[in-house]
């Protein structure tokens, strides 16, 4: 990466290191996509809990901090982050401990739940349309246009001529941003039955948890293998090359959030930004006279 500031490398001295994670996470799109091939505990590129949390701190964070500043000097590029995943899989906790590392002028999250009715009149992709980030910022989704495929598909309420047809939009979509110069990271929680279970029990036993629970979530719980069919197909069409998909171990929280920082960091250091210096007819030395006294 040209042009980056002299704080900023230190932080990427492991950059080969984080280029081999993305590599093991990425979603082969040549091929179906097989959700047993991917162990939701497996902690890919770190070895131990403390290791990656010494990263995330002094590495990772940093760099986000850095590489958001240069996106936000060059106004040219926007980052996407789409999260995916079942319930209790950690979609808000890691916007919290990733996102807070980037300037909060230029992030934003958008949380999509089921569509309402005036959103159910309009076609699924413009409530995503008005949540994308402009050139600069960096933009989280909790959920996103693939929910509007997912749900519907492992309701049977998405035969497969419709389903086809959105899968063709949703690349149409997406090929569009990149081409319009968003760089767009989709990240799929893996969370597995048993720890799902573990994290809805501890949202019980504890008062300042409790709202987080639903009995609906007992509900897409019960349908498990429908839903992780309905991920199955679609992921397995629409990792792109442009915008491939991550399968994020999250059965611990701990690696969830190195493993996005970490995809998060690459994709920000391949723009190879540098920072923009005066415009060409401007003469710094006149600009550093006109500050001196008097005023």
């Amino acid at each position: 990466m040209t042009g980056r500031p002299s704080d900023l490398t230190p932080e990427l001295a492991k950059i080969d290191r984080l280029r081999a994670l993305a590599s093991e996470l990425r979603v082969d799109g040549a091929g179906p996509f097989v959700f047993d091939a991917y162990r939701s505990d497996a902690t890919p590129g770190v070895d131990e809990r403390r290791t990656a949390e010494r990263m995330l701190e002094r590495t990772l964070r940093p760099a986000l901090e850095r590489l958001h500043d240069l996106l936000m000097a060059n106004q040219q590029h926007s980052l996407l982050v789409v999260l995916q995943g079942l319930d209790g899989s950690g979609k808000s906790g890691t916007i919290k401990h990733v996102g807070s590392a980037l300037n909060p002028c230029r992030t934003s999250v958008a949380c999509f739940k089921e569509p309402d009715a005036e959103e159910e009149q309009e076609h699924f992709l413009e409530r995503i349309r008005r949540a994308l980030p402009e050139p600069g910022m960096v933009a989280f989704f909790d959920r996103s246009h693939y929910e509007d495929a997912i749900a519907p598909r492992a309701a049977g309420e998405l035969g497969d001529d419709d389903l086809a047809t959105r899968i063709k939009e949703i690349r149409e979509f997406e090929q569009e941003l990149v081409e319009g110069g968003t760089v767009i990271v989709k990240c799929l929680l893996h969370l597995s039955y048993d720890e799902q279970r573990e994290r809805f029990l501890r949202r019980l036993e504890r008062p300042d948890k409790r709202w987080k629970f639903t009995e609906s979530d007992l509900e897409t719980r019960a349908n498990w293998q429908t839903v992780e069919a309905a991920y199955t197909e679609v992921m397995g069409q629409t990792s792109f090359e442009f915008a491939p998909w991550f399968v994020v171990p999250s059965d611990h929280k701990w690696y969830r959030n190195f493993a996005v920082a970490s995809l998060l960091v690459e994709h920000l250091v391949a723009l190879g930004e540098e920072y923009p210096g005066l415009n060409a007819d401007a003469d710094p030395d006149e600009l550093v006279a006109r500050l001196q006294p008097p005023y």
